[in-house]
């Protein structure tokens, strides 16, 4: 709505006599603002001149005289009385259970504020401050109690920051009618009240059977469940396919059996050891142990499908997460684009987003302290990122940890940072159930029609500390003597269930014991574990096995017509011609005495793996075109604007073909593509960090999920990190991807760790991780990729090795017979520094005649029987030098020496050449760089040591 729109509806509002007052007072501002009352003064400095004058051109003549200032400004006063309920009345809402805040009020939504009385409100006619008020309500009081009981009842909204026009007058229009709120039959609420009966049954069986037990429980706020219910059964009617969930430990295990079926006794079965093999969960609900060192059972997550029998039935999968809470946001959200992606076509992915929604659960402390929130926040209405609306709720207990809320938050609530990304949000009470899932089911609705993301405040409490062994009224004891004495939600809503006459005096301690015996029979009746006892389960075979057998090669001639393709444009299309050249240029590389760079590898492998039907999606800061303007695989019109992908116009692509510069986020968005490739496993997922050294902001990504999801939860994920790497003096920030992180994190074949060192065994590289999608031999892997090398001709390769070579993990330096028998010397490194030794090499042949040089390109898996091969063929090598650029603390060194070692003879040395132990990554010196790393090559290489600051790197 414009504001000429807003100020014509208010204008609307006078009549009669009010009309010649108010033309009047214009006049009088027009003169002389300041002479006229303050409201009347603000009035017209909002909405201009009075509609009609502008309409008619001069003032009506009308009865003045029965009409006055005060009459005016209680006129005035209303309106900003019912302004200020709409934007204010949460200041006041009856939306907190327990604690301090629970009894609350605002003078802002208090008609004495105004100086308005009753008898003042109930003089003006409804239709005056509210034109569309509803038939049963006649004038100025009864809409304030309307609006109150709305906008300050047990329910309360925030959308004032919502600016789409049409998106708060959807809102709006709902609220002020009470539309939003449901009106459930009697037996949709004995139904509701069962529902949190069967929740707290639950808890209770826990508590009492296993005592002491950490569990997370639920309790405060039971309302979870049934409003997750709503969320699922509306989904039945609609085209939903999947629903992907987030959510942190608090109600996991109720969540887990009552929204997706676990088996009770698989839950009991968790609090002690006992064999999968005698406690097999039923049909519908995944396995829960699929990594071979597991979790706890408070990480774990399931997949049920459900409604078989409704009109749309929906798989629902609840994702594994580590206790770091908040960074699962992303990743589901990954599931969820990926879910609503068609892949199977050229061009790029077509989405539906009524396919799938996620919802997320945030703990209220995690959700305004974690940044990987507002990250994710962020990506919600993003192209390359966006999966129309996700339902937000916040599990809102009152306290993180130990911590209060005045200690937590700088804001008066949990959810204000989805104000900053116009959210809209909803408060609500977890001990009245009709509003939360009223609430729910508004949310609902609301993201089925403007596709946009919700939120949902449930306010409760946590009924005992942060887990069961922790006690809470050692720091919260005034919180806690509330909470001892106040009713759970089931005893609450029993309460007011029986008042309305829905249920007896008996039905709830009869719902209550027909649970306990439930349960007390499940667990009864399980078979105990007699003589297993618990051992660690093997990693896969398939792990364990080598990829030597992916042949990567792929014939001249469909490599030379493939970037044929790639030169041709739409009709029309004005592209930036300077770059135009280069691009016709790379159409050459693959011709006889020609070599192709990197980023021409990088198109031809991408353009190759399309044509073998497996479908790409690279997102990175820049990737578009590429960090070091290398890539240029989006072109862009100079003209019109518009872009263009040269890989959507492949007449030999099978695939889809998805390319998005991501926002300026590490975390959030390499979560996002892990969970992209894990629900999307035939597609070949990468991110590119925009330099190597930014990926630290991702770290519990890669720790958490990409390192160890397999092992945990048996998450398969074939996605690709491509980390700018190498020390060309720019820096302790710009030049090392912190390589020895991912050694670190390397064990029991959980991903590939590469540092390749020419454009075809790149090409080979990806191919190879391309063939491994979707089989149990798949893993991520992590790419130390070039910067300046990326225009270097020695890095460069001839078609040839392109058509027919494969990857290999370790390579001769070039110019170098493969095996030597006069090398007294082996030289063993990885990365750019190998190819500063191949310059200085170059240039002193006579020197280096008793050095051999090979070069590492695959770190990990750790090539062993290759380099063993390597030894065997030089049987004079007396000394073996491990180089490298990075200081002896980062880097390979500390992964590789003992490896090295171990294949040495008695009579030969291992001994390290690079920079010494640094607690920084690289100078900031360029002069000092290039003598140090001219230092490091000459002492490599036997050379005379030293460095000239002012030579060349």
């Amino acid at each position: 709505m414009t504001q000429q729109e807003s100020s014509g509806r208010f204008w609307e509002n006078f009549h009669g006599p009010n009309m010649g007052y108010i033309e009047e007072q214009y006049e009088l501002y027009k003169q002389d603002p300041s002479t006229i009352d303050t409201s009347l003064k603000e009035m017209f400095d909002q909405h201009g001149a009075p509609e009609w004058l502008t309409q008619t051109g001069g003032l009506q003549q009308t009865d003045s005289a029965t009409t006055s200032a005060s009459d005016i400004k209680k006129l005035t006063s209303t309106m900003k009385l019912v302004e200020a309920i709409r934007r204010y009345g949460h200041l006041e809402a009856d939306i907190y259970p327990v604690g301090k805040e629970k009894d609350r009020n605002s003078e802002l939504v208090n008609p004495a504020y105004y100086n308005l009385t009753n008898e003042d409100l109930e003089a003006i006619p409804a239709s005056w401050i509210w034109e569309e008020a509803p038939g049963n309500v006649t004038n100025a009081l009864e809409v304030v109690n309307l609006l109150k009981k709305n906008y300050a009842g047990t329910t309360s909204f925030e959308y004032d920051h919502v600016n789409n026009d049409d998106e708060r007058k959807w809102l709006q229009d709902k609220i002020d009618t009470g539309a939003f709120a449901l009106s459930l039959s009697q037996e949709e609420k004995r139904q509701l009240l069962k529902r949190l009966t069967d929740v707290e049954g639950f808890e209770s069986f826990l508590a009492k059977t296993f005592v002491g037990q950490k569990r997370f429980s639920i309790e405060g706020l039971e309302m979870m469940v049934p409003m997750l219910d709503k969320a699922v059964n509306n989904s039945f009617t609609d085209e939903t396919e999947e629903i992907l969930m987030g959510m942190a430990h608090r109600g996991r295990l109720s969540v887990l059996t009552h929204v997706l079926g676990k088996p009770y006794d698989k839950i009991f079965s968790e609090f002690h050891y006992s064999s999968d093999k005698e406690l097999m969960p039923s049909a519908g609900s995944k396995g829960i142990n699929y990594g071979w060192t597991g979790d706890v059972k408070y990480h774990f997550g399931a997949v049920k499908s459900l409604g078989e029998d409704k009109v749309s039935p929906t798989k629902i999968t609840l994702a594994h997460n580590p206790s770091h809470l908040e960074f699962v946001n992303p990743v589901v959200e990954g599931f969820t684009r990926a879910a609503q992606e068609d892949i199977d076509q050229a061009g790029a992915p077509v989405q539906s987003q009524d396919r799938a929604f996620s919802i997320l659960i945030h703990g209220d402390a995690a959700f305004i302290g974690e940044g990987v929130v507002a990250e994710t926040l962020n990506m919600s209405d993003l192209p390359g990122y966006r999966t129309g609306g996700t339902l937000h709720l916040i599990a809102n207990n009152l306290v993180g940890f130990t911590t209060g809320q005045d200690q937590g938050r700088s804001t008066r609530y949990a959810s204000d940072l989805a104000k900053g990304f116009e959210i809209p949000i909803v408060h609500v009470n977890a001990d009245d159930p009709e509003a939360c899932v009223s609430a729910m089911a508004l949310a609902y609705e609301y993201r089925q029609t403007f596709h946009k993301d919700f939120l949902i405040d449930l306010v409760g409490y946590r009924r005992y500390g942060h887990n069961e062994m922790d006690e809470p009224r050692a720091t919260q004891p005034q919180l806690y003597k509330e909470i001892d004495k106040h009713d759970s939600v089931a005893v609450v809503y029993a309460k007011r269930l029986q008042e309305e006459g829905v249920i007896g005096d008996s039905d709830y301690e009869k719902f209550k014991k027909e649970r306990e015996q439930e349960l007390k029979g499940i667990f009864d009746n399980m078979m105990e574990n007699k003589t297993d006892e618990p051992e660690p389960k093997p990693a896969p075979e398939a792990l364990s096995n080598g990829l030597d057998d992916i042949r990567t090669a792929v014939p001249l001639e469909q490599l030379k017509q493939l970037n044929e393709g790639l030169l041709k444009r739409p009709e029309g299309f004005q592209g930036f011609k300077k770059l135009e050249k280069i691009l016709k240029k790379r159409g050459e590389a693959l011709e006889e005495g020609n070599k192709a760079d990197w980023a021409t590898a990088e198109t031809l492998a991408y353009a190759s793996i399309l044509q073998d039907g497996v479908s790409i999606r690279l997102t990175g800061q820049d990737s578009e075109r590429g960090t070091f303007a290398h890539r240029h695989l989006v072109l862009h019109d100079v003209e019109t604007g518009d872009t263009y992908c040269p890989m959507h116009g492949l007449d030999q692509a099978k695939a889809s073909f998805a390319i998005h510069n991501s926002p300026l986020s590490e975390a959030g968005v390499l979560g996002f593509e892990y969970g992209y490739s894990v629900q999307s496993p035939n597609t070949l997922v990468l991110w590119e960090a925009q330099f190597g050294d930014f990926a630290n902001a991702g770290q519990v990504i890669f720790d958490q999920f990409i390192a160890a999801g397999r092992a945990k939860w048996g998450e398969k994920s074939n996605m690709v990190l491509l980390l700018p790497h190498g020390y060309e003096g720019q820096g302790p920030e710009h030049s090392s991807a912190r390589l020895e992180r991912f050694l670190q994190l390397a064990a029991e074949n959980n991903w590939i760790v590469a540092n390749v060192t020419t454009s075809a065994q790149y090409f080979h590289l990806l191919r190879r991780q391309a063939a491994l999608r979707g089989k149990d031999a798949a893993r991520p892997l992590v790419v130390m990729t070039p910067k300046s090398l990326l225009r270097n001709q020695r890095v460069a390769s001839t078609a040839e090795e392109f058509s027919e070579r494969n990857f290999e993990k370790i390579i001769t330096q070039p110019g170098l017979p493969k095996t030597t028998k006069k090398a007294k010397r082996l030289v063993i490194g990885s990365g750019k520094v190998m190819v500063d030794i191949a310059e200085t090499m170059s240039q002193n042949e006579e020197k280096v005649k008793d050095t051999h040089v090979i070069r590492l390109e695959q770190i990990y898996p750790f090539p062993a029987k290759e380099l063993e091969k390597v030894l065997k063929d030089c049987p004079n090598v007396e000394e073996v030098i491990w180089v490298q650029e990075e200081p002896r603390n980062m880097g390979s060194w500390n992964f590789v020496k003992e490896l090295l070692y171990n294949l040495l003879d008695e009579h030969q040395q291992l001994r390290y050449v690079g920079r010494p132990d640094r607690s920084s990554p690289a100078v900031g010196e360029p002069n000092i760089h290039k003598t140090e790393q001219k230092r490091i090559v000459q002492e490599a290489l036997k050379l005379s040591k030293g460095g000239d600051s002012s030579e060349g790197n």
